[in-house]
This record gives C-alpha cells, sequence and structure tokens, in this order.
C-alpha cells in the first residue's frame, strides 16, 4: 500500500530475527488530537475540580516522573548476566530498531508511530510489546542522493572498509561514516546486549560524567520496551572491538530508569533511557573509560556529531559509526525531537550526539541520542530534546 506524504509513522533502528532488518516499537494507536502525558497534566474532563486536586497537581508536578527498574539485583545475579552473553550470542544479537519494539521490524518498511498516519493505514505493529508478531524484515538499502562510497561503511563483499575511512580528519558533514580519528569517544561509546521477551537484541550507549561513576545514556526502547516489558540481561560493553573484544569489561545494569512518558505511552519526545551500572573487576566504568559531558536545554539547532554501531546493511555492526552535520526539528511537528542528516541502520539506537565535539581529543557535550526515522525519509534520524525531564531522569539516575 502507498502511503500519503507526508508519512507520519516513524521506526526504530531494530535488525530483524531471521531475516534483513527489523522496525521499532511504536505507540499505541491513539486519535491525532491526543496530547502527550506530563506530570499534572489531565486530559480535558478528567481533571476534578476543588482545592484538593489543586493539591494533587501540584504534588504531581513537584515528584520527578521517573520510573526505575532493578536490573541484576547483586553479585550472583551480575556474574548470571556476564555468563549468559557468550559469544556465540553476542555475535547472534540483533540489532535494535531505532525507537521501537520488535514487533514492526519484520513488517515491512521502517515505520514508526501511527498516531499521524493516513486513514485506512494499518501499522505494522504496536508499541506496547515488542515480539508482537515477527514475521520478516526488510533490507535497509542505499537510497539515491545518499553519502557516496568513501563517506559509507562497506558491506561484506565489497572490499576492505578500513580502504574506504582512513580518514585525515573527520567530515562536517556525512551521513554515515566509519570513525577512524581515535579519541574518548572510542572508549566511551559501546554496545549494548539484552533480551527482550525472550530475543537477544543490540543497541549502543555511552558513558556520561556522573556522580556515581556508573551512568550510560541510551534510548528509551533499549530499556524498556514503551509500555511493556523491560530490558533482561542488560549488558555495556564500552569500546566494542570487531568479533566481540571488550577491552575495557563488561557492564551489567543494576538499575535501569526511563521518564514516565515513554513507560506510560512510548512518547518519541522522551525516548531516553539511563542505566546504572555494576562495576568490572571492581571498577567503575567511568573510572576506565572516562566519560562525556551532558547538558540540558541547550539552544536547539546548531551542529552535533552522533556515534553508534549500526548493524543492518550496509553496516554489520562491529565498527564505531559517525554522521555529523546541523540540527533541525522535526518537520511534521510530530515531537520535540530534532533531526540529523544520517542513514545509520538498526543497532545505533541509543548512541550518542555530541555537540561542540572536540576531533582532537574525542569529546563533547551529549545533548541528545538516536532515537527514530520517520518511513519516508531515511536519511534523518531523530532524536528526543534534552530538557527538563530528561535532567530529572539523570540526576535520579547518578544518585543511584
Amino acid at each position: 500500500m502507498t502511503l500519503s506524504s507526508p508519512l507520519l509513522a516513524a521506526v526504530p533502528l531494530v535488525a530483524g530475527l531471521m531475516g534483513p532488518a527489523l522496525v521499532g516499537a511504536t505507540p499505541p494507536q491513539r486519535p491525532a488530537s491526543s496530547a502527550a502525558v506530563h506530570p499534572g497534566h489531565h486530559p480535558p474532563g478528567a481533571r476534578d475540580s476543588g482545592p484538593r486536586a489543586a493539591r494533587a497537581d501540584q504534588a504531581a508536578a513537584r515528584r520527578p516522573d521517573v520510573v526505575e527498574h532493578v536490573a541484576a539485583r547483586g553479585p550472583a545475579d551480575q556474574r548470571r548476566v556476564l555468563g549468559y552473553w557468550t559469544p556465540r550470542r553476542m555475535a547472534a544479537a540483533l540489532p535494535l530498531d531505532l525507537a521501537g519494539s520488535v514487533a514492526g521490524r519484520l513488517a515491512g518498511p521502517l515505520t514508526r508511530s501511527s498516531a499521524e498516519a493516513p486513514a485506512g493505514f494499518q501499522a505494522p505493529f504496536a508499541r506496547g510489546g515488542l515480539l508482537g508478531g515477527l514475521t520478516g524484515r526488510t533490507d535497509v538499502t542505499a537510497a539515491p542522493g545518499r553519502a557516496g562510497p568513501a563517506d559509507r561503511l562497506a558491506s561484506p563483499g565489497r572490499g576492505p572498509a578500513s580502504a574506504r575511512h582512513r580518514l585525515a580528519r573527520p567530515h562536517q558533514t556525512t551521513y554515515g561514516a566509519r570513525w577512524s580519528a581515535g579519541g574518548a569517544v572510542t572508549r566511551t561509546t559501546g554496545r549494548v546486549f539484552m533480551t527482550m521477551n525472550g530475543a537477544d537484541f543490540v543497541c549502543s550507549a555511552s558513558t556520561v560524567r556522573s556522580a556515581n561513576r556508573d551512568v550510560v545514556v541510551t534510548a528509551g526502547h533499549c530499556v524498556k520496551d514503551g509500555t511493556g516489558r523491560w530490558a533482561d540481561n542488560w549488558t555495556f560493553v564500552p569500546g566494542y572491538r570487531d568479533g566481540g573484544g571488550h577491552p575495557y569489561g563488561r557492564y551489567p545494569a543494576r538499575r535501569m530508569f526511563v521518564a514516565g512518558p515513554w513507560s506510560r505511552s512510548a512518547d518519541d519526545s522522551y525516548d531516553v533511557g539511563m542505566v546504572v551500572l555494576a562495576t568490572s573487576s571492581g571498577r567503575h566504568v567511568a573510572d576506565v573509560v572516562g566519560a562525556q559531558e551532558i547538558a540540558f536545554n541547550r539552544p536547539r539547532g546548531g551542529h552535533a556529531l552522533g556515534f553508534g554501531y549500526p548493524a543492518d546493511p550496509p553496516y554489520n555492526g562491529e565498527h564505531l559509526v559517525y554522521c555529523a552535520g546541523r540540527l533541525r526539528d522535526d518537520p511534521h511537528g510530530e515531537t520535540r525531537d530534532q533531526g540529523l542528516g544520517c542513514d545509520m541502520t538498526a543497532g545505533s539506537s541509543g548512541g550518542p550526539w555530541l555537540s561542540g565535539f572536540d576531533h582532537g581529543t574525542g569529546r563533547g557535550t551529549l545533548t541528545s541520542l538516536s532515537s527514530f526515522k520517520y518511513s519516508d525519509d531515511h536519511r534523518t534520524m531523530y532524536g528526543p530534546y534534552f530538557g527538563d525531564a530528561v535532567r530529572t531522569l539523570f540526576t535520579t539516575a547518578e544518585r543511584a
């Protein structure tokens, strides 16, 4: 079925289970006019009146709108999680789509939120549950006008990627190139391995400077399947190396946090997850690999570099890839997200977007992350704006 333009349906970066690529989770279908749920907000007609209601609203506004999950509960559980991820199991894990659930990945082209889809359009999946209907995937292929061969990671059979990506200096604008400039970003960025509803998946994530030295930031859909279940066996591998190498250790999650609007309604504007890690050999992750800065309520727009480990063609998940360019608002007005020109595919979900990036040191300030793509524009990645809600999420996590 041909969908009208603009297609207001977007898809997470998830790879397919048995074949090419999976699409991500979508939020529950709701009327186009329905609003995201925010602390203290009630739909028209649902609000009580009177002093008691006013006090309840004030209390809700003060209360952190954060949902928490306890992951590995102690050393024995942490050892079990690390033992789960054998090299064979890690190699077989599927890339989790941008912003979503596992269900849609196999149903067709990249599509995500069906909230504003044309009349008669049937969403390939609903974001309430990751594995609700895996049936097949579609390959993500290069579209006309995308970055040329020198800017793209070679896929198997296209020749050695290293020859294509020896860059004297990183590009100021690229839709997807292998990162070869070194620096801190090669250590602070890593792959995430997790289990969702019995299936194994991969995402991307980054360490951030935090009081407990244990916090990593990723996409909300890489932590909790929207209104559905939390991820199990969640493990971060910073500085992931080709073939499953983990030169800086592996860190299981001990606590996970998402914003209330993501947990209640899979609101794309809040597709952020904060995960507090256990130590590795007694060392905090930030003490081993360092950490990027994080900032909130920055001016919109500007220039950013997005990093991640895309695993659907033409990528293979084995190398750190980056996109670079100027940020722009969601043209459909469906989210508060900003877009970055980027052809990274499933598996890059949750990868950091760094502003004020220093190419010499590989350091910047994390102001967003890879979340979703609209199905009629595979060349633009969208990431949530880091405002007060994300600040609250972070301050909660760094105290855990």
